[in-house]
C-alpha cells in the first residue's frame, strides 16, 4: 500500500525557490550584458553577422 511522504518545510521550499531565482537573475544579468556589448561594439565573445558582411555578397 502506498504511503504519504513526508511534508516539506517551509524553509526548504523558500531555500529551493531562492536558489532558482538567483540563478535566473545571474542568467538575466549576463544576458543584459551580452547585449549591451554587442550594441556597443564591443564584443568580443559573441560572434554575429554584421551589416556590412550581407551587403557584400
Amino acid at each position: 500500500m502506498a504511503v504519504p511522504k513526508k511534508k516539506t518545510s517551509k524553509q526548504k521550499r523558500d531555500q529551493r525557490r531562492a536558489t532558482w531565482k538567483r540563478t535566473a537573475a545571474l542568467q538575466a544579468k549576463k544576458a543584459m550584458s551580452l547585449g549591451k556589448s554587442v550594441l556597443t561594439g564591443r564584443s568580443t565573445s559573441f560572434i554575429y553577422p554584421s551589416a556590412e558582411d550581407d551587403e557584400d555578397e
